[in-house]
């Protein structure tokens, strides 16, 4: 019978503290560093001074199956590293090392400002102000420079001074190093304030110490402490669900923790390397014309290698099961969801990341003969990993002509029928397993027979929301659209060093003075790829004046200008005769005919439900201009 795989206790805070200065209680390698400011640990300071709930904390049994490599909380000494931690702390992080490092360590706190300035602070309690029931109980918290000294007049005036012990005294100031043992301070203080006359001062220190130390001495905290047998997925989701103010956690950055405790630095393959540059830089420069201009495949994070050789290793898997006789149901599942990262060994990782690092790299290569040069021209991010992985599996056979114009429409099909939107971890598997095989002889793809473009939606694509928009630049582009005024061709030197973009064939000015709908005229069909030049010199101009112009000032025949239109499916006849409306109906069904060929099958026809429509976001977007 299954049960609870975690229990709460409140533990005194001290204790927790004692325990991460001892190395008992440590970090797992995947959390990020303490970043808290001054004003936020203040606070934290103000609530547990009045026995305030400050949430739960989540620590991790080790021992378990669960391996992360452990790290000590920041501050704590050198020494306790040769401790073996019994608890691995998920959540609570920022405050249990902001309590640690404003008490136990009893050195000054290097933290930052709320305008995230860099400063050096000491921690105390201004022993009257937190008595005083009046008096906000942060505002008797103080965060003092390094030299104790608070200064005005750009340092000209001492306002308080708490250098040493008596200025302590005397100024009724409590260090908050000395809030979990207080006696020999207040001994001190006792001393300082000594005889009848000042009775009354030792009093009020009597009354801080049952009012507000005490509240440190017995604070609990109630910690949720997960046992060993959790498992590395439940870890990841939990981490996530505790921390929603910060980043989500990554897959690799607990594979790099499960790595780390085999003595392997996964970080430094993708970050830096003392042999190499990393494989993020890598990445970067892959097809990059310059170090100012990152390639391709410049955002493919590390999550996203772990799941292409995830692909690899769970296919494997697969195989050898077959291999024993299994079938159906009994057979492991090729995936690369994050389940699968988290199970991916170190050795497959090993074994595969040289092959599939090559496979981003021809997926770079690929992406540019089909004209898609930078990434916010990338239909899809997601597409790029089966990309990846396909081409890593099958080598140079992606060279022959055959295999290359099945790989293309594969892409486009996965593009037009926006396959790779959301929820695409099966196709990803799934394209990964049939693609190749389709290579080979196979039945086509579920992501080409099931893949569909309807001729409407051409008119709905106005923005970069829409991976179909920029899919339609890029085949533009491949076809051998022209610049209208320098007629070259979208090479990957020119597109960048034309500035080239997607601009409005049909002026927006122009259409909003003729009253056609912004719903027509922003849509993808009034759009094609052309230089930063040209859109200039078209402006705000109807077609019959701005070609007239481009034919007289870069002494452009008609008849040549009349061709490198129609490189760009453009009707010149309408567009001379600025018939809008005839346009838009004749275009689309040029850029239909693309989409056809690009697919390899004729559009979708029949009815769709409401509720399948596809709308892209229909608020304006400025075009991106590239200097």
């Amino acid at each position: 019978m299954s049960g609870p795989t975690f229990q709460t206790n409140p533990i005194d805070l001290s204790k927790l503290l004692n325990d991460c200065h001892n190395g008992v209680i440590q970090l797992p390698d995947f959390q990020r560093s303490w970043v808290w400011d001054e004003n936020t640990i203040k606070s934290l300071i103000a609530s547990i001074s009045r026995s305030f709930p400050i949430g739960a904390l989540m620590t991790l049994y080790t021992g378990g199956s669960v391996e992360f490599q452990p790290r000590l909380i920041e501050g704590v000494p050198e020494s306790a590293k040769t401790e073996t931690p019994q608890s691995l702390l998920l959540d609570g992080q920022q405050r249990i090392t902001s309590m640690y490092l404003v008490t136990l360590r009893k050195k000054v706190v290097e933290t930052v400002t709320p305008k995230n300035k860099k400063v050096k602070r000491w921690f105390y309690i201004d022993i009257k102000r937190a008595l005083d029931p009046k008096i906000d109980r942060d505002e008797a918290i103080l965060s003092i420079p390094e030299d104790k000294k608070v200064t005005s007049q750009f340092g000209r005036e001492i306002v308080l001074d708490i250098s040493s012990p008596e200025k302590e005294y005397a100024n009724f100031i409590f260090p908050m190093t000395e809030v979990f043992d207080w006696d020999e301070w207040q001994d001190g203080f006792d001393s300082y304030w000594a005889g009848d006359n000042n009775k009354h001062q030792r009093e009020i220190f009597r009354q801080f110490k049952r009012e507000i130390l005490e509240n440190f001495k017995s604070y609990r905290v109630p910690v949720i402490a997960l046992d060993r047998e959790t498992s590395k997925e439940a870890v990841c989701v939990v981490f996530e669900k505790v921390n929603t103010k910060g980043k989500a956690l990554e897959a690799f950055e607990l594979v790099t923790a499960i790595y780390a405790a085999q003595g392997y630095e996964l970080r430094k393959d993708w970050y830096d390397n003392d042999e190499n540059t990393g494989r993020q830089i890598r990445f970067n420069n892959a097809c990059s014309i310059s170090e100012n201009k990152k390639g391709i495949i410049s955002k493919v994070s590390n999550t996203d290698f772990l799941q292409a050789i995830s692909l690899f290793y769970t296919r494997e898997r697969r195989r050898e099961a077959e291999q024993t006789g299994k079938q159906g149901n009994e057979l492991p599942t090729v995936s690369g969801n994050r389940h699968a990262l988290l199970d991916l060994p170190l050795s497959a990782y090993l074994k595969y990341e040289e092959q599939v690092e090559e496979g981003f790299k021809k997926a770079a290569k690929f992406l540019h003969m089909l004209h898609i040069y930078q990434v916010s021209d990338l239909p899809y991010q997601s597409q790029i990993v089966p990309l990846a992985a396909i081409l890593a599996d099958i080598g140079d056979e992606w060279k022959h002509e055959t295999n290359r114009r099945k790989l293309t429409q594969w892409y486009w099909n996965g593009v037009f029928g926006e396959l790779y939107g959301s929820a695409v971890d099966t196709r990803i598997a799934r394209d990964f397993m049939e693609v190749p095989a389709w290579l080979k002889g196979a039945t086509e793809p579920s992501t080409v027979s099931e893949a569909l473009f309807r001729p409407d939606r051409l008119k709905t694509m106005k923005t970069r929301l829409s991976a179909a928009y920029k899919g339609i630049n890029a085949l533009l582009m491949k076809q051998g659209a022209k610049d209208f005024i320098s007629s070259q061709e979208y090479s990957h030197t020119v597109f960048f060093g034309e500035n080239v973009d997607i601009h409005h064939i049909f002026p927006k000015e122009w259409c909003r003075k003729q009253n056609f709908s912004s719903k027509i005229f922003d849509s993808v069909i009034n759009k094609t790829p052309l230089s930063y030049k040209t859109n200039r010199i078209i402006g705000s101009s109807a077609p019959s004046i701005y070609l007239k112009k481009i034919e007289k000032e870069f002494k452009i025949e008609p008849a040549d200008l009349d061709i490198y239109l129609k490189s760009h499916c453009i009707n010149p006849v309408l567009l001379r005769e600025d018939n809008f409306t005839a346009f838009i109906e004749d275009r689309q069904k040029q850029l239909l005919a693309l989409i056809e060929e690009a697919m390899g099958k004729k559009a979708y026809q029949g009815e769709v439900k409401e509720d399948d429509l596809q709308l892209d976001d229909e608020t304006e977007e400025t075009e991106y201009i590239h200097f």
